[in-house]
């Protein structure tokens, strides 16, 4: 089952952030992820969300997302997203219909 992250960002240092973006795409295709959602406008319908930059990833599985973001390919670029940003990120799994 497809799994999802979901991460609001705080950008604080563009400079460290670009770098960030520039570097995990090519380490997120390997793990077989895709952007669906990177930036762009958001329009809050019902409640109140204070958000930032919105990205959403999909993962072939939970399992995927989980080692993606433990593993030691990511270490260096998570360091230098959380210098660089405040975020709050969730792994969520997919709906299959069935």
């Amino acid at each position: 089952m497809r799994a999802y992250v979901l991460v609001d960002i705080d950008v604080k240092d563009p400079e460290g952030f670009g770098r960030y973006v520039r570097d995990v795409s090519p380490v997120l295709e390997r793990w077989g992820a895709r952007y669906l959602v990177r930036g762009g406008d958001v329009e809050v319908l019902e409640g109140s969300w204070d958000h930032h930059r919105v990205v959403l990833l999909e993962f072939p599985s939970r399992a995927v997302a989980q080692a993606f973001y433990a593993s030691e390919e990511y270490m260096p670029l998570l360091k230098l997203r959380l210098e660089s940003t405040e975020s709050t990120l969730a792994i969520m799994e997919g709906w299959e219909p069935g």
